[in-house]
Parts: C-alpha cells; sequence; structure tokens
C-alpha cells in the first residue's frame, strides 16, 4: 500500500496541490481527472521523488522511488541513444540483467534508431516498456494514451490489465473518462491542487455527467459561430 498524507506543494508563492491525502492497495488500478492545470501532473512527480513537498508519503516499500514506475506525458531521451540503450541502461539501473528486448519488442518499434528520433507515440511507447522491464511494484501512468495508435491503446490496456492480476498497483491520469471507467477500480477527481471527491465503478456515470453539464453548452454559446 501506499499512503500520501498531507502533502502540498508549492511554486514559488503559487500552491499547486493543498494537503492531499490518499491510499493506494496492491492490485488495484485508480485513476486521476482533472482540468489541465489542476495538479495531476505535479501529484505524480511529488509520489515519484521527483519534486520536494510537505506532508508524508509512505510505503510498503521502503524506498518508494526504486519500486515505482513513472511514465510521464511526454518522456525525454538522452541524444544519440538507441532504444536498445535506453531499455539497457533502465534495466541497469535497478541491477536487471535482461538484454532480450527484440523478443519482447510488443510494440515493434526500431530499438537500434536513436530514441530522439522517434515520433511522440514512439517514445511514449519505449518509455513503457522501460518502466516494466524494471518490475516495478507501482506504476504511474500519465496520460498513457495520449498520441499513440490504436492497436497500442489496446495493448496498453491489456498490459493494464495483466499488472492488476499481478497484485501491482497502479495510477492513471487520463482524460478519455470512458477509458478510465472501463479500466479503473477507482476514480479521484482532482480540482486546484486538490481531491474533491472519489468514485466508484457504481457511481462513474456521475463523473461523466459531472463533467458534461450544462456550463459547457454557456461556454460554447459565447463563440459567435
Amino acid at each position: 500500500m501506499v499512503t500520501i498524507t498531507n502533502l502540498s506543494k508549492k511554486f514559488g508563492t503559487k500552491k499547486v496541490l493543498n494537503d492531499i491525502n490518499l491510499n493506494f492497495e496492491k492490485g488495484t488500478v485508480y485513476g486521476i481527472v482533472g482540468k489541465n492545470g489542476a495538479g495531476k501532473t505535479t501529484l505524480f512527480r511529488c509520489i515519484s521523488g521527483l519534486e520536494k513537498h510537505t506532508g508524508i508519503i509512505e510505503s510498503e516499500y521502503g524506498n518508494l522511488k526504486n519500486n515505482l514506475g513513472l511514465l510521464e506525458t511526454d518522456p525525454l531521451f538522452m541524444s544519440r541513444i538507441t532504444g536498445w540503450e535506453y531499455l539497457k541502461l533502465i534495466c541497469m539501473a535497478r541491477n536487471i540483467e535482461d538484454d532480450d528486448f527484440e523478443s519482447q519488442n510488443i510494440f515493434d518499434l526500431p530499438l537500434d534508431q536513436y530514441a530522439e528520433n522517434y515520433s511522440t507515440g514512439m517514445k511514449k511507447k519505449l518509455a513503457l516498456m522501460g518502466v516494466l522491464f524494471q518490475k516495478n511494484d507501482v506504476f504511474i501512468l500519465d496520460e498513457p494514451f495520449n498520441g499513440v495508435d490504436i492497436q497500442s491503446n489496446i495493448i496498453i490496456v491489456a498490459l493494464i490489465k495483466e499488472l492488476k492480476k499481478k497484485n501491482k498497483t497502479i495510477i492513471i491520469s487520463s482524460h478519455i473518462l470512458s477509458t478510465l471507467s472501463e479500466n479503473c477500480d477507482k476514480i479521484f477527481l482532482i480540482d486546484d491542487g486538490q481531491i474533491i471527491k472519489s468514485y466508484n465503478p457504481d457511481t462513474f456515470f456521475e463523473l461523466e455527467h459531472g463533467m458534461n453539464n450544462s456550463s459547457i453548452s454557456d461556454k460554447i454559446r459565447k463563440l459567435n459561430i
């Protein structure tokens, strides 16, 4: 289990996360939804140990950072490093000797080519393969379906289901509510840096209804089209 207590984060004087309290259990898929700028990515970076924060993050894994894989929205890669070399470095960082990447290349990536020259979707798929090869216990996937082709989206959904079977903890953000509803056991709504509500499968429809309320029609009417 991962327990977050009173987590807050400021950039200068601007508070972007405000007293976040969450529990993430094994064998469970969680969704995090919210408008752009609501704090999703900052929350993920705090959990992953990439941002300083106040509050407490506890886990049964000791050093959570060494047992967690973060798939960022826009993964970055060092220049002049091939896909194969990237995966090898990722494994070496966790003392994993696996280097038979080609036979496990489920996305058919050109692993002999420089990763910096990959398309946006290819970079995301390479980064996802990296966190999978690390044998993590906790997976945070920030917009895993964005910029990825339909066939790969199907594969990613299947991977999430397989990780759940293996008793992993999976946390996903997505603007595609239908995908979250189909794959998550619980969804948290974040707004202005706060978790304002949680939803279980029997109340997922309330989330979609709430995010498609009449205020959207009011906004559309403001346009002169």
